[in-house]
């Protein structure tokens, strides 16, 4: 008995050994999800960019950017004139959160009655929760700098309360619904997913049953054959995105916030992003095993570094660049934006400008490949 299970053992490693891209794909994937999850998952979002309405423009009120900034929590990346020039620039995407400091901040803190806005960005659930803790905390603390210096200034006790009133707004999701986060981000991926793995499969069990070339002496052209073979998977793709948003909405009650008709055609642009990706693998592959393991990790590396779990803001800037390789990384904002936010093509341009040329680049490639591998 043991000479034949050794024979077996004997048998598959010879199998496996002879398989190389399935072996360096079964020891490389463990390695590049420990980079991974070691070099771009933070939880503990960091450098939030903001956007700043200082209306005071007094010693004050740079003392209190300052102290945001110097927390290595809020990055500065624009100062705008007011609250709605804030709001605007989380609404494009450009900031994840805002200041509005109103007139005579400094006279106002003298006094013990100023007030700040702090606004964040509801879409991502990290940001909020970085954002609201870290937003309070650096307030208290300003305010307890500002009550000491004036204890030593005056020598005598303050009265009152606190001299800053910091009031938090979290935009587009204020009670922090975790349901809301989920539903845009679980369309980008469903929709990513399935393009990308049904397109992929149905090429390579064409190929490895032999059918393909049997279609090959047919009069069809390689065009239409690649046409014929990717509609039935962009109409899924669409049934699905049709399924979640209506349950999303009418099951769990996810507003809809932004135009569903503008939201739906750039997701039939989308679909084609990942029926590219999905006949590039299944040209370099050479049967439906390696076809699985290849999708599986494209799967891993678009939902970590293209923003659906974690935010790609707080990635080192080789990671943050690597993820415009993946789809997920252009359509999860724009599914926010629209789903969440209830933007339009005006805030959203440069995603949708970046999707459409990731489009056109990856169905040139892929089509380029097919034609190819065909011949």
């Amino acid at each position: 008995m043991l000479q034949r299970i050794l024979a077996v053992i004997q048998k598959e490693f010879i199998q496996t050994l002879r398989d190389r891209r399935t072996l360096v794909m079964l020891l490389g994937i463990p390695i590049i999800q420990l980079f991974l999850f070691g070099y771009a998952v933070d939880m503990n979002v960091e450098h939030i960019p903001t956007a700043v309405a200082d209306q005071s423009l007094d010693s004050a009120s740079r003392d209190y950017v300052n102290a945001m900034v110097n927390s290595a929590y809020f990055d500065v990346v624009s100062y705008v004139a007011g609250e709605a020039e804030v709001i605007a620039a989380i609404d494009r995407g450009e900031a994840q959160a805002g200041i509005v400091i109103p007139p005579d901040f400094a006279a106002r803190s003298e006094r013990g009655d100023a007030q700040v806005l702090l606004l964040v960005d509801g879409s991502d659930l990290f940001t909020v929760q970085s954002g609201y803790n870290m937003a309070t905390a650096i307030s208290q603390a300003y305010a307890a700098e500002v009550m000491v210096e004036k204890v030593s200034r005056s020598g005598l006790p303050v009265s009152g309360g606190s001299p800053l009133d910091a009031r938090l707004r979290i935009l587009y999701n204020p009670d922090m619904e975790q349901i809301w986060f989920v539903i845009p981000n679980i369309i980008a991926m469903l929709m990513q997913t399935q393009s990308i793995a049904m397109t992929a499969a149905a090429v390579v069990r064409e190929r490895e049953s032999g059918t393909m070339e049997q279609l090959l002496v047919t009069p069809i052209r390689p065009a239409e054959l690649l046409l014929g073979k990717i509609t039935p998977n962009i109409v899924i793709a669409l049934v699905n995105v049709l399924t979640v948003v209506f349950l999303g909405i009418f099951i769990f009650g996810v507003p809809f916030q932004g135009n569903f008709f503008l939201f739906f055609g750039l997701a039939f642009i989308y679909v084609f992003s990942g029926l590219g990706l999905g006949l590039l693998i299944s040209t370099i592959v050479d049967n439906l095993k390696q076809s699985q393991q290849l999708v599986a990790l494209m799967m891993f590396l678009g939902v970590t570094l293209g923003g659906f779990m974690f935010p790609r803001s707080a990635m080192p800037p080789a990671l943050y660049a690597l993820g415009f390789l993946f789809p997920l990384s252009y359509f999860t904002p724009i599914a926010r934006g629209i789903i969440t936010k209830g933007v339009g093509l005006q805030a959203l341009w440069p995603q949708v400008l970046g999707m459409a040329i990731y489009v056109v680049i990856v169905m040139f490639f892929a089509t380029r490949a097919f034609r190819e591998g065909l011949d």
